[in-house]
């Protein structure tokens, strides 16, 4: 099977007009309508009720092969949208394939510092006798590929982690949480505002045949969180500044402290912020994001 594919630039667009040409597409026959970031800028932590857009679009709607598309070059040069094409849309054809097998295919087997490999389910593991972390991707956050898990597990992997009891404050897949078991870990508090973060890290403690009696789970209103010997989090920079009060006091003196989510230029604020209750280590990067740690006073 296959489809055509509608394709054109749209610059500086407004929240009601990129409305307006969806619904346009998709009463031409779209089956569906993507907006993509043309210039590769991150948008992140938009203020409540805000939608926020890219000032340089790329525009993609996907119609059934048998459309005539001769038909609609006539109605998008005659509509109101007819600025927007003129001589820069194009028609590609998209012929299907087996996308799971591609996906699969492209996931491989990842070793983070010395110990730890993510390993998806339907591979051998590379090192048997590394902590090796059976993970399929999924909805929740977390399968290694994002630079600040990356950040993360290199700093587990590093960590004395024998007997200790950590926080792991937005699990997402529950990545970290199970490194942290594997790697000595004695106990783990996961809490995510996602109910399905806490179900993919339910299903992935199954999938390692780890016991649920060393962990507790569920969203940060249900789990009453102890201090812990350290606490990771792996979020954005703004719920950071928000909780860094909270978060410092789930910590115990001498405990440590990891947080990632954050870009390069933010780290040092951030890093400001919780020198008030830790000694912080300097910033370590990966690509453009950022990996802060400190040991608590």
């Amino acid at each position: 099977m296959s489809w055509i594919q509608l394709k054109f630039d749209y610059q500086n667009p407004d929240t009601k007009d990129t409305e307006s040409l969806s619904d346009f597409l998709m009463a031409l026959g779209a089956l569906a309508v993507t907006f993509l970031d043309a210039e590769d800028k991150p948008i992140l932590e938009p203020k409540p009720g805000e939608t926020p857009l890219w000032e340089h679009l790329i525009v993609l709607a996907l119609f059934d092969a048998n459309t005539e598309t001769i038909l609609l070059d006539k109605i998008l040069a005659n509509s109101e949208f007819s600025q927007y094409f003129g001589k820069n849309y194009q028609w590609e054809i998209i012929r299907d394939q087996d996308w799971e097998r591609c996906w699969m295919d492209n996931f491989k087997p990842m070793q983070f510092g010395q110990q730890v490999w993510i390993v998806p389910s339907w591979h051998e593991s590379p090192n048997p006798d590394a902590v090796n972390i059976k993970l399929d991707p999924g909805l929740a956050f977390g399968t290694g590929t994002h630079p600040t898990t990356s950040l993360c597990l290199k700093w587990l992997d590093g960590a004395d982690l024998n007997g200790k009891t950590l926080i792991d404050y937005g699990c997402g897949s529950g990545i970290l949480t199970l490194a942290a078991l594997m790697l000595g870990a004695n106990k783990v508090y996961a809490v995510d505002i996602d109910p399905q973060a806490i179900a993919a890290t339910r299903e992935n403690f199954k999938r390692n045949n780890i016991s649920e009696e060393r962990l507790v789970l569920g969203l940060p209103d249900q789990v009453n969180l102890p201090q812990a010997d350290l606490l990771l989090a792996n979020i954005l920079a703004e719920p950071l500044r928000q909780l860094s009060e909270s978060i410092a006091n789930a910590v115990k003196s001498g405990g440590d402290l990891v947080l990632s989510g954050l870009l390069n230029e933010q780290a040092n604020e951030l890093s400001d912020i919780y020198s008030q209750w830790f000694e912080m280590q300097p910033v370590v990067n990966e690509s453009d994001w950022a990996r802060l740690s400190g040991k608590k006073r």
